[in-house]
């Protein structure tokens, strides 16, 4: 087996745009992506001794890069619930409930009216996701868009696979009737 070794000073260069990509459609967020992949860089210095050359340079970074997204929805997920506050959205009929502050819709400028078709679809499917429960939301994203295998995901929240595959399926269900009301409409 070939044995690879590491060149920290060519990473930026080369890797760089690859974990941004990665991370950017893992998280969502322009800034926290760049955070994400400099502490994935960061880290990946602190640990080169321990490097083994049995996975290419590239493929061992992106392993700290999943511990540092990891890292990051735990970060979000134990924080949450500390200072909710709560904003009503509907207040009586079968859609009453509340809006936790910082997932609060923010309103379209006048960009979002130029955006294609393709962009209001993103838009409406990641509102949609937003609003399903925490737990829900990151179980989906990490499984359906992260691709994060079953165990490891698992493993980080502590549930049980068929606790994951019930949040799942309960995550599309409502996934499908938020598109159906909000994006499906004659």
């Amino acid at each position: 087996m070939k044995q690879h070794i590491l060149n920290p000073n060519k990473w930026i260069d080369e890797y760089a745009d690859y974990l941004f990509n990665y991370t950017i459609t893992r998280v969502n967020n322009h800034d926290t992506a760049k955070d994400l992949v400099q502490e994935t860089f960061f880290a990946g210095l602190r640990a080169k001794d321990n490097f083994q050359g049995k996975a290419s340079e590239r493929t061992w970074l992106v392993s700290i890069l999943k511990r540092k997204i990891i890292d990051h929805y735990r970060k979000i997920n134990s924080a949450k619930g500390q200072a909710e506050v709560k904003l009503s959205f509907y207040t009586d009929g079968e859609n009453e409930g509340n809006w936790i502050e910082e997932r609060v819709p923010q309103s379209w400028d006048n960009e979002a009216e130029k955006s294609i078709e393709n962009d209001e679809l993103k838009d409406t499917l990641e509102k949609c996701i937003d609003n399903l429960p925490e737990k829900y939301a990151m179980v989906f994203r990490m499984k359906t868009i992260q691709q994060f295998e079953t165990e490891e995901i698992c493993k980080e929240l502590d549930i049980t696979s068929s606790n994951l595959w019930v949040m799942i399926h309960r995550a599309r269900t409502q996934l499908r009737r938020c598109m159906e009301k909000n994006w499906f409409k004659n």
